[in-house]
């Protein structure tokens, strides 16, 4: 019985490494492409002479658009890791008390046939 609980929750635990990666990665793209977003701003601005929201707004947008997107990615993937995480250690409560219910029905029933 063990051996089968732990080729189950090794299974059932076996994409949460995605979800993991994907929400503490994510949030570092997003920076990155800020970053990106920021100095593409400024080269605006060393190619014109004044500083205009024209010069600087592709910029400040594409910066802007990379931290959602990565925001986007990042959130729902820890909320979905946390939500599976929390369901499989419910499952595996149960079974492990199903585990120790089984085996200690069967101990009994082993102990009833000797007496008899």
């Amino acid at each position: 019985m063990r051996a089968t609980y732990q080729r189950e929750m090794d299974s059932l635990e076996s994409n949460l490494s995605f979800l993991a990666t994907v929400g503490s990665v994510s949030p570092y793209i997003g920076l990155f492409g800020t970053v990106w977003g920021i100095m593409n701003s400024f080269r605006g601005l060393a190619n014109v002479g004044q500083a205009t929201l024209a010069s600087v707004a592709p910029g400040i947008a594409e910066a802007l658009v990379a931290t959602a997107m990565g925001l986007f990615a990042a959130i729902p993937a820890v909320i979905g890791f946390n939500h599976f995480v929390r369901n499989l250690e419910g499952l595996s409560t149960r079974f492990e008390s199903f585990m120790e219910e089984l085996s200690n029905e069967l101990q009994d029933e082993a102990t009833v046939g000797e007496e008899t």
